[in-house]
């Protein structure tokens, strides 16, 4: 029973929170400024991950690999970071862009005391399988350059039909000034050509290369360049390698490794091998 007149519910009252006040109080400009800023970052996330070297990688990591276009002679690099490889199943199965693997790179050594635990299996294998080998030495900032080609010289023992030593170079010691810095490496190169009679090839990034390696004296030896997530090559000097990617994925190899490009025909790279004139003959050496 109720009384002829009804009760109204009452609904109490919600003031807006904190930030709904805030926006209702926002002058006309601040909202021209707030749009502005969101422009502004989606127009930087578009260019950072689909247009920036980031762009790039992040593009080969969870989409397809851009191949540099106008190059047939594909190789890799590897390390201890690669683990055990099937050696068959790249052999049979590893192409690059369908191209076959041809050459591969291997780290033999580091500063003056450490050589790469799979160095040694690595590098018998990869003459077993057919492949055009090389091996490289890591330049530490901490040993004197002497020593460390001494080091390089004591374990790595190369062959005809090898590739020629390589020098990866990224750092430079923070106690040399840059003239010291380029005496030790020219050492370094200088004790290694003499002891395999062949002109080492330099890896480094093309920046590092700019900044401290520009010297004409350092355009003599093969360059090996290292420039990711890249359609094409920066540097404008000669080259003779191009490592364009640290994300490639290949058969017989777990995870990632490095993709190489070599700046020229199979012919020219097995021309760039210990005993080439040996192998292929003086007068087409000399072609």
């Amino acid at each position: 029973m109720t009384s002829g007149r009804q009760k109204r519910s009452i609904v109490p009252h919600r003031r807006p929170n904190v930030f709904i006040r805030l926006l209702q109080h926002m002058p006309g400009w601040a909202w021209w400024v707030g749009g502005a800023c969101i422009v502004a970052a989606y127009v930087y996330f578009f260019y950072y991950f689909f247009v920036s070297p980031f762009g790039f990688r992040f593009r080969a990591l969870y989409g397809d690999i851009s191949y540099p276009e106008g190059y047939e002679i594909h190789g890799i690099d590897i390390s201890h970071h690669q683990g055990e490889i099937d050696w068959q199943e790249l052999r049979d199965n590893g192409l690059i862009d369908k191209f076959p693997v041809r050459f591969i790179m291997m780290k033999a050594t580091e500063g003056a005391t450490k050589v790469d635990e799979n160095f040694i299996d690595n590098f018998y294998q990869a003459r077993e399988y057919g492949y055009t080998r090389g091996a490289y030495h890591f330049y530490s900032v901490h040993s004197p350059a002497q020593d460390q080609a001494a080091f390089f010289i004591q374990n790595v023992k190369l062959e005809n039909g090898d590739l020629p030593p390589v020098l990866d170079v990224e750092h430079k010691p923070k106690n040399q000034t840059d003239a010291e810095f380029k005496e030790s490496v020219l050492l370094w190169l200088r004790l290694v050509e003499k002891h395999y009679g062949v002109k080492p090839i330099i890896y480094t990034y093309y920046k590092f290369k700019t900044r401290y390696l520009n010297d004409s004296i350092f355009d003599s030896y093969p360059y090996w360049i290292a420039h990711y997530y890249v359609e094409k090559v920066e540097y404008k000097g000669a080259w003779k390698f191009w490592q364009h990617t640290d994300v490639g994925k290949l058969p017989g190899i777990k995870g990632y490794v490095d993709f190489n490009i070599y700046n020229g025909s199979f012919y020219d790279l097995r021309k760039m091998t210990i005993g080439a004139r040996e192998q292929i003959g003086e007068d087409a050496y000399a072609d």
